[in-house]
């Protein structure tokens, strides 16, 4: 269904209902280009143990890309702070009115749990809970990571940027499609040590002004985020109280989790059901 923004805008959400009278409501950030369909089975299985879920997409990226950018992103205008300002806050309203009552919890991955400082209505959430969720600055992204992620900062950013007015990322096989102001507020954010907090002292009072009590779930195997990312960004939460994670594969019997692992069914009894569904509770 479409959620209306305060600017007018119209987002694409999924909403998916407890067959009893809730207990919770549940409302998952998505990460950087990542669909709403990738997190139904996660929500699926919430609505089964009683809660309320929604999840949506992003302005200018999958259900919620207009048809007249289906083809293109260029001249779209959006940027990360829309992202958070505006859809994710018509979201938790949306959701907080069809679940009246109940406590809502705020599902952050990645990208979704680095924009709690920038949501203004985030007195309407009771706990936030961040998954993979790290400050993205290069120089502390995983090893692995980091000579991919300077040459796209620092070549195939800023030329993809001219060519097309977006970023193509579809094309480029690297992320997935973004609106221009998305990509270049996400990349002087990760080429700053203090990431969005980088900003200006005015965004480091806004995430000090988050007392949302905040619990992280990170990976020791997370290909994009490192220990030290996470650390990172949840420092800027300062006056949060912080609740740390921090999972190796072989503590649940796994192979692998990895960045997207944990929103996977495979992961229903090691991972929601051992670890999530207490912080729920």
């Amino acid at each position: 269904m479409k959620v209306r923004t305060a600017d007018g805008v119209e987002i694409d959400a999924s909403f998916f209902e407890s067959k009893t009278k809730p207990r919770g409501a549940v409302l998952i950030a998505p990460a950087m280009s990542v669909a709403q369909a990738y997190y139904r089975p996660f929500c699926e299985w919430l609505a089964s143990e009683g809660y309320a879920c929604a999840v949506f997409d992003y302005r200018g990226t999958g259900l919620s890309r207009e048809a007249a950018y289906r083809r293109s992103l260029r001249g779209y205008n959006a940027d990360i702070l829309d992202w958070a300002g505006l859809d994710c806050a018509a979201m938790i309203d949306a959701l907080a009115e069809r679940a009246p009552g109940v406590p809502l919890t705020w599902v952050g991955h990645s990208l979704g749990g680095q924009i709690l400082g920038f949501l203004p209505n985030r007195e309407r959430i009771a706990k936030a809970i961040t998954v993979a969720t790290g400050s993205g600055y290069w120089l502390e992204n995983a090893p692995a990571l980091r000579y991919r992620v300077w040459w796209l900062w620092y070549f195939v950013a800023p030329l993809a940027l001219a060519l097309y007015g977006y970023f193509p990322g579809a094309r480029l096989r690297k992320v997935g499609d973004l609106p221009k102001g998305v990509f270049e507020q996400w990349r002087r954010w990760c080429l700053h040590p203090e990431y969005a907090v980088g900003d200006g002292e005015h965004v480091r009072a806004q995430f000090a002004a988050v007392r949302t009590p905040i619990v992280s779930l990170s990976f020791t195997d997370d290909e994009l985020m490192s220990k030290r990312n996470t650390e990172s960004i949840h420092g800027f939460y300062t006056n949060a109280p912080r609740t740390m994670k921090r999972f190796a594969p072989a503590q649940i019997g796994a192979r692998r989790i990895g960045h997207f692992g944990f929103f996977r069914a495979a992961f229903e009894q090691p991972l929601w059901r051992a670890h999530l569904l207490p912080e729920l509770a």
